[in-house]
């Protein structure tokens, strides 16, 4: 990456249109994951699976997570040592009501710094009229904001979370992408999106990287895949990488270290609200 990027990045907090996969690349992952989501549909919690800790299921994923394009991207803003704490599938339907209002991803982390970001490739076009994600740029030098939750049903977040800033519409800007194109977001920038109101599927992989030197401070554990460079520090325990098929253990592990992870997510929530899916859009961690 042009050392130019990472100035760009201190100072706004975001980039967009990051050539990673050319188009015959994209529609092959993207064909790898919809696959799975129409093959295993009935035997997986495929949903709950897309919404958090994708890449340790799924093989597809587990290979964008460390294509040498991204880490390279990602080591150029955070460095050397470089872990993935989580992935999200995000699907908009075509003329779905799912938006996702102005929050901060590092918000409900549970973690002791920022040392973190967000790579979101596109994996097939992104564009306004789809719901591309929006940014406030330079807003990640306001520090963690306060956040109230809403469980609003169409909001794609799990808690609905919306950040208590009045943003300026005017001084955003549109993360639309091509397929096979990435975005990176601190973990501090404000960002959203609005439904996808074309004729079109907007499919598209969310991967929070972070340094080993972050520490989670709410849950009793967590873990993370180290993808370059070393560990210095030992906060996380590792988590597994996808075995052929999706065998129950892969699973089960899966489930084991994403119950973990929610009991920072969820901290102070109500038993029957601590769910990665609800309303009539499938809800994410975050973005």
């Amino acid at each position: 990456m042009a050392r130019d990027h990472a100035s760009d990045f201190e100072r706004d907090g975001v980039l967009v249109g990051v050539d990673i996969l050319n188009s015959d690349e994209a529609a092959t992952y993207l064909a790898s994951i919809e696959r799975f989501e129409r093959d295993r549909a009935d035997d997986l919690p495929v949903q709950e699976i897309f919404r958090t800790g994708a890449h340790m299921v799924l093989s597809a994923v587990d290979e964008l997570v460390r294509h040498p394009s991204v880490l390279d991207c990602i080591e150029a803003l955070l460095g050397p040592d470089l872990m993935v704490w989580d992935s999200d599938i995000l699907i908009k339907e075509p003329h779905s009501e799912g938006y996702i209002s102005w929050h901060q991803d590092l918000r409900y982390w549970g973690v002791d710094s920022t040392y973190a970001l967000t790579a979101w490739i596109a994996l097939t076009d992104a564009t306004r009229e789809m719901g591309c994600m929006r940014f406030l740029p330079g807003s990640h030098h306001e520090g963690l904001l306060d956040h109230t939750d809403t469980f609003e049903g169409r909001n794609m977040l799990s808690r609905g979370q919306t950040a208590a800033f009045e943003v300026d519409e005017a001084a955003t800007t549109s993360g639309d992408l091509r397929a096979g194109q990435m975005s990176v977001h601190h973990s501090l920038m404000l960002h959203a999106s609005t439904p996808n109101r074309s004729d079109r599927r907007r499919v598209g992989l969310a991967i929070r990287y972070a340094t080993p030197a972050l520490r989670q401070i709410v849950a009793d554990r967590d873990y993370a895949q180290l993808v370059r460079g070393e560990d210095r520090h030992g906060n996380f325990l590792p988590a597994p990488r996808p075995d052929f098929g999706a065998s129950p253990d892969a699973v089960a592990a899966w489930r084991r270290i994403t119950d973990d992870q929610a009991a920072a997510y969820f901290q102070g929530v109500d038993e029957d609200k601590k769910t990665w899916t609800g309303g009539d859009a499938t809800r994410s961690p975050a973005s």
